[in-house]
């Protein structure tokens, strides 16, 4: 009898080692990188650290502090470049999120750009490459005077203020000029415009993990990845109650700010396959914009994570 209950208490304890997680930890940026996660802040297996900037995710993953990350897709290519491939990508986790803010009525299409000066955020950098990109493609590129300001809130101030009449900026900053000047209006999707030019989607975001955690811990890897494709879902489809979930996490500020934003965002969660198919072109533009804003290199087909 007594062999028969340490046969079971063993096999018990057994299958609970078998089956428990490892505890992960969880890194994002604020704003539209990280909204995506606020249906899934309720796990005990995971501990969430949201940043104001990608250094300290990349501190964070240079140290092993962090197993998962939340960034901007080009970051996910020099840290994979930089770490010799110790960084696979996950999931794209958000689509472009810059939009034309004006007050102007005429501005209703890409052409109603020629001519004018607009101000932009981002110069050296992603929107800086994309922006380029779309007015080349429209024929806009000698008819268009881009001025570039320092900070997005610093562009959102001046649109808001109405010192300046046309301006490119990412969102939640495009909420929050909206909310201060109601005569602005996001005139022009700057992702469906990429889409339209380019035939390709806008991967701005993704989600990230060192290679040596997904190897030893696959198990935390499809559990982290199964709850955030629902949590994705749950953002989508109920933004004021994911809003308040943003702004308990600190990943906005403000309820009001996000539940208006989320759908400005784009947020999605595309894996496996359609994953690589997405990032790769993009991969491709930036490269030969920039070729260090990818690491120099296009990123291997190891790079893409696949369950």
């Amino acid at each position: 009898m007594k062999k028969s209950l340490i046969l079971l208490l063993t096999m018990a304890l057994c299958l609970f080692c078998a089956t428990a997680l490892a505890q992960v930890r969880v890194y994002a940026l604020k704003g539209p990188t990280g909204i995506g996660m606020a249906g899934m802040m309720d796990s005990e297996d995971r501990t969430f650290t949201f940043c104001g900037s990608p250094d300290e995710i990349i501190s964070a993953l240079a140290s092993g502090n962090a197993d998962i990350a939340a960034c901007p897709t080009n970051l996910a290519a020099v840290l994979n470049k930089k770490t010799n491939g110790n960084v696979q990508m996950l999931a794209l986790n958000t689509l472009g999120v810059l939009h034309v803010v004006t007050s102007d009525p005429s501005i209703q299409s890409i052409e109603d750009l020629a001519g004018r000066t607009i101000y932009a955020t981002g110069q050296a950098a992603v929107p800086e490459y994309v922006l380029d990109y779309i007015l080349e493609a429209n024929g806009l590129a000698d008819s268009v005077t881009i001025e570039y300001v320092g900070e997005h809130s610093e562009l959102a101030a001046l649109l808001a203020a109405e010192k300046v009449d046309i301006g490119v900026l990412p969102e939640p900053h495009v909420t929050s000029a909206l909310m201060k000047n109601k005569q602005l209006r996001a005139a022009l999707d700057v992702t469906e415009l990429f889409e339209a030019a380019s035939g390709t989607p806008l991967p701005m975001g993704c989600v990230i993990v060192r290679r040596e955690f997904a190897e030893s811990n696959p198990e935390a890897v499809t559990s982290f990845l199964d709850d955030y494709e629902q949590s994705v879902a749950f953002v989508n489809a109920d933004p004021h109650a994911a809003a308040v979930q943003v702004e308990a996490a600190g990943i906005m500020p403000s309820a009001a700010a996000a539940e208006r934003a989320i759908p400005n965002c784009h947020i999605v969660f595309i894996e496996g396959e359609a994953m690589r198919q997405q990032a790769e072109p993009f991969f491709q533009l930036l490269l030969t914009s920039n070729p260090a804003s990818v690491g120099g290199v296009l990123p291997e087909s190891s790079f893409y994570y696949a369950r």
